[in-house]
């Protein structure tokens, strides 16, 4: 459909639209123009196979310029995602039961309830081919998922932006959101602290031993991650965590040292 109108107020803002290592740039460019359609123009791109810029991205765009021109790549999905709040994770596979599961109308109420408290949100979009490694849904707070054919459940991202868009925009016509969601009573700590926390767990399992096997690290990790990101812990709560850790380092390495100063006077 046509319906560009330049002498119009532009609506932008939301949600950041985060594409976890984008094939195409047709694609890139076909989440634009779906993003634009609906009032948001955050994009975020990890680690695009053809680079960026990308001129095929700006062409299938169709004048999406200013979400095209906007849009800022990180090598790390970690690093996408670091100042930001809440984050979905979208994907059509069964995950374990970790996660809170929301559809589409939901999610969309969620995310105009958490920025209107004044949180910073993003929404994760996967490869085309395979969507989202188990650990990039472990770094989300929670799965939206679609209701779709079960025996043909695949969407294109620009489909699936398209309808996360959508529900964005149809979450601002009433306010559905001022029940849906409470402000909190503070402020849900930003990913790069709770990072930082996963990193220095995992370090301490390591040191101790802790994953037996590559195989099982990776699932324990991945389990580790989605139950420490269900509390939306505040940054204060993370420091006071990560203290107490940092406190059990401290006695396991001291407890070392007179355990290895014994043997030495033995």
């Amino acid at each position: 459909m046509a319906g560009t109108d330049r002498n119009r107020e532009l609506i932008t803002g939301g949600p950041a639209i985060i594409l976890v290592e984008p094939q195409l740039g047709e694609n890139i460019g076909m989440v634009a123009r779906a993003m634009a359609n609906f009032g948001l123009s955050n994009l975020r791109i990890v680690n695009p196979r053809d680079g960026w810029p990308n001129d095929k991205a700006v062409s299938a765009a169709a004048k999406a310029d200013h979400v095209i021109s906007g849009a800022v790549v990180y090598e790390t999905l970690e690093a996408a995602v670091a100042d930001l709040n809440f984050v979905y994770a979208t994907t059509a596979r069964p995950r374990d039961g970790h996660k809170p599961v929301r559809g589409p109308v939901a999610a969309g109420e969620i995310l105009r309830g958490r920025e209107s408290a004044g949180e910073r949100t993003g929404i994760l979009f996967g490869r085309e081919r395979i969507g989202l490694r188990n650990w990039e849904v472990g770094l989300a707070d929670e799965i939206v998922t679609f209701p779709v054919n079960p025996a043909y459940a695949s969407l294109n991202i620009a489909q699936a932006v398209l309808l996360m868009s959508y529900e964005w925009m149809k979450s601002g016509l009433s306010h559905p959101h001022e029940t849906a969601f409470a402000k909190a009573e503070v402020e849900p700590a930003e990913k790069a602290d709770l990072h930082g926390l996963f990193a220095q767990i995992e370090e301490g399992l390591d040191a101790r031993g802790y994953f037996r096997s590559e195989t099982k690290r990776m699932k324990a990790v991945d389990n580790l991650r989605a139950v420490l990101t269900r509390p939306g812990f505040s940054t204060d709560e993370i420091a006071v965590l990560r203290g107490l850790f940092a406190s059990f380092d401290k006695f396991s390495r001291s407890g070392q040292r007179k355990a290895a100063e014994a043997g030495d006077e033995e």
